[in-house]
């Protein structure tokens, strides 16, 4: 996530030295090939300078000559590295090196040349610790809809990570996944983050009603706010892992905040069934968890993922203390989430939320309710 801030606050004065550059490049009757390949990233650069943009740097940048901060590939490179799953700059940067010798068309000396170009455009250095403490302070937070919940999650769902939330049926979490559909939409100032949603639905439980009647608790127009909700449906767990090399494509287009998975495991549970296909699908699931935290790097989005529980049987004492439950995913997924939420049923139509896990959060509960509106407040008894 710091390196992305960094990138945003760096992106500018990297675009405004290419055009001074560019200031001096003339296009004579006859030019050479590389200088029209520079010409024209040159020319995609001036097109990027709106304060519009997505916030990535797009592959064009790459046809510039290696004197600008290119690699001096062709249109046929850059369709060979969108075919592959490679839709901006920052993927290039985040990923080994020697992945991009399986694009087809890209040997060991040209990967080289990508990989040291894309270092230049995505400058990632060390930082002290002042430094990361500001940019976190700087790091925008979705709100959930509960003014308790948000206390406890010291302001709201950290965009840049991998936030797990799980607990039995009818706890709230499908419920919370809505919310902040139409939550990040909501300007800065309010909780929100003046950006898009991208809901991956595995389950079948996604309703664009729920986010109208939303829409309807903050007085935002509802057209609006189901317009920018992008909605995908999930199959298998193929097709779940495949639907992340679109969303990539999708955030490279246009702004997003939060990208949700509701439930990232549930398909994986279904799809790889029994112990002698175990250890199949643990090595799937964290292949597509890595994926997502890649996003999350790349983007900046906050990544919400929804996953099960099953009974756990125990022995001795707690077997006393009625059902045990614990997440699917082992410790996998333990892992790669940053901070996990456990919900559960409380008294009545209340709700609890309970800090399972997470770097920088104390261990707390926090009550919350359902309503029309989403994620509300519970009332106070």
């Amino acid at each position: 996530m710091e390196q992305q801030v960094q990138v945003r606050q760096n992106k500018r004065a990297r675009r405004e030295a290419v055009l001074e550059d560019s200031s001096v490049v003339e296009a004579p009757a006859a030019q050479p090939a590389p200088a029209v390949a520079a010409a024209a990233a040159e020319q995609v650069v001036e097109a990027d300078v709106p304060d519009d943009e997505p916030g990535i740097t797009k592959l064009e940048r790459l046809c510039a000559t290696v004197e600008q901060k290119g690699a001096g590939l062709s249109k046929t490179d850059l369709n060979a590295l969108l075919d592959h799953g490679i839709h901006c700059v920052e993927t290039i940067a985040f990923m080994p090196q020697r992945k991009l010798c399986e694009v087809k068309g890209i040997g060991e000396q040209k990967a080289a040349r990508i990989y040291a170009a894309a270092k230049q455009l995505v400058p990632m250095r060390m930082v002290s610790a002042a430094e990361m403490l500001q940019l976190r302070r700087n790091m925008v937070q979705i709100t959930t809809g509960s003014a308790k919940l948000d206390h406890l999650l010291k302001g709201g769902v950290e965009t840049g990570q991998i936030t797990e939330v799980f607990g039995e049926f009818r706890c709230g979490k499908t419920q919370l996944c809505h919310t902040l559909c139409v939550a990040c939409q909501l300007p800065i100032s309010k909780g929100g983050g003046e950006s898009k949603a991208l809901y991956i639905d595995t389950e079948g439980t996604f309703r664009p009603e729920r986010l109208a009647d939303i829409a309807r608790r903050y007085g935002l127009n509802e057209e609006d706010v189901l317009e920018n909700v992008t909605y995908a449906r999930a199959y298998n767990a193929e097709h779940q892992d495949r639907l992340l090399a679109e969303a990539a494509s999708v955030f490279c287009e246009s702004r997003y905040a939060v990208l949700i998975v509701d439930s990232a495991t549930g398909l994986f549970r279904t799809d790889y069934s029994g112990r002698g296909e175990l250890a199949e699908r643990q090595q799937a699931l964290n292949r597509y968890l890595r994926k997502l935290q890649r996003i999350a790097d790349e983007h900046g989005v906050a990544v919400v993922i929804t996953n099960q529980v099953m009974a756990s049987p125990e022995s001795g004492p707690a077997a006393y203390m009625g059902p045990q439950v614990k997440p699917i995913g082992g410790h996998i997924i333990g892992h790669a989430s940053q901070t996990r939420l456990y919900f559960r049923k409380g008294k009545g139509e209340t709700r609890i939320c309970k800090v399972y896990d997470s770097p920088s959060l104390p261990e707390g509960e926090a009550m919350f309710a359902i309503d029309a509106g989403g994620i509300v407040d519970a009332p106070d008894r």
